[in-house]
């Protein structure tokens, strides 16, 4: 860990060598989000209600995904280039080096430039978070923080499959992005407004609703099961798989020669 915050502290001291672009990028972030958030509030002023939830109560759940993702990129952007790793033979190097792959790529590229997500996301919660009619108690608090903290942990699984499969394809895959961008468009709604067939493959496949929609219903009191509670646990099971891709992806991996 000393030596991962080392190498935190170094990414950002290089990023911050061009403090205008730097400062530049982290507003086009700003408002790329912002966006969505004007997307949102113009479709609520319109319907008042999506699916049974109120502006403020959408606005909690776009804020708690966006902050999962931007996190998640921020921390994990290093998988999120991979393709880049292996077609220029970077990784080969890495393979070669006594700290373990996943370290190296989670330390070899930090992204700062995210935090203009992450600004955005904590000014939303500002306004949801008291604006939402949430009875804010000791567990609703934790309720909240399962959903960013998992929410973070299933964004970086899908990361980890996404350079699993870069392996085999060199390229990355676009189709991947319907996953990880598209989550976090996607999820600017609770999921079950997508239909049952959507909601059943992002509880059971890729476990988006898990710590998105359920936990949502137990905050503004619509479940009181704990089970509602808690379920941003159960999608910790998808980094099983998402990790045995990726160790199979490196059990195939054949350096491109570069």
């Amino acid at each position: 860990m000393v030596l991962y915050s080392k190498y935190i502290a170094i990414h950002m001291k290089s990023q911050m060598q061009y403090k205008a672009s730097f400062f530049l990028t982290i507003f086009g972030q700003f408002l790329i989000s912002f966006t969505v958030v004007l997307g949102i509030f113009f479709m609520m002023n319109r319907f008042n209600t999506v699916d049974g939830f109120t502006l403020p109560e959408v606005l909690l759940c776009f804020a708690t995904v966006l902050m999962a993702y931007s996190v998640a990129e921020c921390f994990a952007r290093g998988f999120d280039l991979f393709p880049q790793m292996i077609s220029n033979g970077e990784f080969d190097r890495v393979l070669v080096r006594p700290r373990g792959p996943v370290f190296q790529i989670l330390a070899g590229k930090v992204d700062f430039s995210r935090l203009g997500r992450l600004t955005q996301a904590v000014l939303v919660f500002c306004y949801a978070i008291p604006a939402s009619g949430v009875v804010w108690s000791a567990d609703k608090v934790v309720t909240l923080l399962l959903m960013i903290i998992c929410g973070v942990l299933i964004f970086f699984g899908l990361f980890l499959i996404y350079a699993a499969v870069a392996v085999f394809t060199i390229e990355g895959i676009e189709f991947m992005n319907v996953l990880t961008d598209g989550g976090r468009e996607f999820g600017a709604y609770p999921f079950s407004i997508y239909g049952e067939s959507i909601l059943k493959f992002l509880t059971y496949i890729i476990p988006l609703a898990l710590f998105q929609y359920y936990p949502l219903l137990y905050l503004l009191d619509r479940e009181q099961s704990v089970l509602y509670m808690l379920a941003p646990l159960a999608s910790l099971v998808f980094l099983i798989p998402a990790y045995a891709i990726w160790r199979f992806g490196l059990y195939k991996y054949k350096s491109t020669g570069s």
